[in-house]
């Protein structure tokens, strides 16, 4: 039976937490389950699930087992993500707008310039936000 992907790997928040902490570098199992209110068996079943998806890697230094980051699967959720950067660049404008008290598309609630709105669900060029 194969591991899980990455996706099922970052569905759970104690697991992205987890390699928010190991972007840091390399901790062991106990200094790993430190911030989190469970227990070390808990936290090295997380490992586990983050370890089978290639998330992170595992060292035996002595008696213990120090974990790192092996962030190139994450690679995949990029680029998956990247495909709804312009709606979320659209919904960012919007939001900014908004909470400047104008309304979209007017040169207060939009910096980068007129918002087209094209057809209804449909995203045009200048929805996106400038690279």
């Amino acid at each position: 039976m194969p591991g899980p992907d990455v996706f099922e790997a970052i569905a759970s928040p104690v697991r992205r937490a987890l390699l928010d902490v190991l972007a840091g570098g390399a901790r062991s199992v106990h200094d790993l389950a430190a911030p989190f209110e469970m227990t070390r068996p808990a936290v090295s079943q997380h490992l586990r699930v983050l370890r089978e998806a290639g998330l992170v890697t595992e060292e035996r230094v002595g008696r213990e087992r120090h974990y790192g980051l092996d962030a190139r699967p994450l690679r995949t959720v990029a680029d998956w993500a990247g495909h709804y950067e312009p709606v979320v660049g659209l919904r960012w404008v919007r939001r900014v707008a908004t909470a400047q008290g104008a309304a979209p598309g007017t040169e207060a609630g939009n910096q980068a310039g007129p918002v087209a709105t094209g057809r209804a669900g449909s995203v045009t060029q200048s929805d996106q936000e400038p690279t």
